[in-house]
């Protein structure tokens, strides 16, 4: 006997859904992908500078992120993977400092010089902990002011959860930097002593997208684009199938979900209340994404941590100084990263009220900097980008199976203790599909 094909329906057209997808159509199911927007890859999706192909928001990847480089090793696209030394900085306090090295670290002048030294051997300590559930009761403003000292905190780290995660910024659980500091440190070539080393796909990671999309279809895959989903059907404690907002019915076997819990909430009111009161109780931040292509380099760093509140952003994401300005027309890429509560008057503004706010600040990042460099602006947003796990949903992660039978969900709030990255999304996707693939052959329907 061989198990009979089952109809699957993925609500997400992102890195998880169309991950979850593949697996599932190499399984032998039927699967359909809908996606609400007019494109694939969700935050990897992409654009055009300068005859290149961009991410709209910057993407990277660390040496221990194994799962991505497993998967592009699989698709034919190692030969693309390339791995780069990354140039961090911090600016504070109208200095640009270079922060990688020790050597570095204790040229920060910033922090007194035991403090220096204490923020060293945090990071050392902290690297060899191997289980973080020690921290996960205690926030990491606590722990950090503790062990590294407040000054510490308030110039290194504060600045940058703040930035991050707004006003939760000092809720947030000491094990979401523990797992933090432990990837860093383990992405260093050579040991800890080394600079930090970070992958990129030549080409930009919508290659992976698109191969994808494309063995997703050779598979016999159903990928329907700009295609919403009003509602998941549920009868008698079991998923049935999706309705879409043009008011086709889709009749399913099973249903997964890669979409924000938010919106996994509308799409499915019967979910009981302890579930979707674990939903609930992870927020998120969106993300605010302002991409300038320069006639000059703004500085030497690829990332520049911005540790003074009084800037309107986060982080100064410079691509170029990463992968080389040949691959976009010559133009130097600059992201300015922002991660804002919902609602936030940004949100609202249009490309040029956002510059006029941003501009004066990049000016001092570079006194020389002048708007006869930006030759290209775009603006992107993406809502519920960044989940925040906080000492009071520290560990209180909805499962993927849902208590309604044939239902599933795989987004960015159940990767705790780790962040949000591509990584984690593929991982999500193959974890879910390997899920619906063996409730799927419990149930008794097969063929002779």
């Amino acid at each position: 006997m061989s198990q009979a094909p089952r109809r699957v329906g993925i609500i997400g057209g992102g890195v998880a859904g169309l991950t979850a997808a593949y697996r599932l159509l190499q399984r032998g199911h039927e699967v359909h992908v809908f996606e609400a927007g007019d494109s694939w890859g969700g935050l990897v999706r992409t654009f055009d500078v300068g005859g290149g192909r961009l991410e709209c928001f910057y993407h990277h990847i660390f040496t221990t992120d194994t799962t991505i480089v497993a998967l592009l090793r699989e698709l034919g696209l190692s030969p693309r993977l390339v791995w780069r030394d990354s140039k961090v900085g911090i600016y504070y306090q109208g200095r640009l400092y270079p922060f990688v090295t020790p050597i570095d670290l204790l040229r920060f002048t910033p922090v007194g010089l035991v403090d220096r030294v204490r923020l060293g051997l945090m990071g050392l300590y902290l690297r060899r902990q191997s289980d973080g559930q020690r921290f996960q009761s205690v926030t990491a403003r606590e722990w950090v002011s503790r062990f590294a000292g407040e000054r510490n905190w308030q110039v290194v780290w504060g600045p940058l959860f703040r930035g991050k995660f707004g006003d939760m910024g000092d809720q947030v659980s000491m094990i979401w930097l523990w797992n933090k500091v432990r990837l860093r440190f383990s992405s260093r070539r050579g040991g800890p002593l080394q600079k930090e080393v970070l992958g990129y796909l030549l080409g930009s990671f919508g290659l992976m997208v698109d191969e994808l999309v494309a063995r997703v279809r050779a598979l016999g895959g159903h990928l329907h684009a700009s295609t919403p989903v009003e509602r998941v059907a549920v009868d008698d404690g079991r998923a049935t199938g999706l309705r879409l907002a043009s008011g086709t019915f889709v009749p399913c076997d099973a249903v997964v979900a890669t979409v924000a819990n938010r919106i996994f909430l509308r799409l499915v009111p019967e979910l009981p209340e302890d579930y979707a009161a674990l939903c609930q109780g992870i927020p998120y931040q969106d993300a605010l994404c302002m991409v300038l292509a320069l006639r000059r380099p703004l500085s030497r760093f690829y990332w520049l941590n911005i540790s003074d509140r009084s800037f309107p952003f986060l982080a100064l994401v410079e691509h170029t100084n990463f992968i080389g300005p040949e691959n976009y027309g010559g133009h130097h890429v600059l992201y300015i990263s922002n991660y804002l509560e919902k609602g936030h008057p940004y949100f609202a503004m249009s490309e040029e009220e956002l510059w006029a706010e941003y501009r004066p600040y990049l000016a001092l990042i570079n006194p020389e900097f002048d708007d006869s460099w930006v030759v290209g602006r775009w603006v992107f947003r993406g809502p519920d980008a960044q989940p925040v796990f906080t000492v009071e949903n520290a560990g209180k992660v909805p499962p993927h199976r849902t208590p309604i039978t044939g239902l599933y969900l795989a987004n960015m709030s159940q990767i705790f203790p780790e962040d949000r990255g591509q990584n984690y999304s593929i991982r999500l996707g193959e974890q879910v599909a390997s899920l619906v693939a063996q409730d799927l052959a419990s149930v008794s329907a097969y063929v002779i």
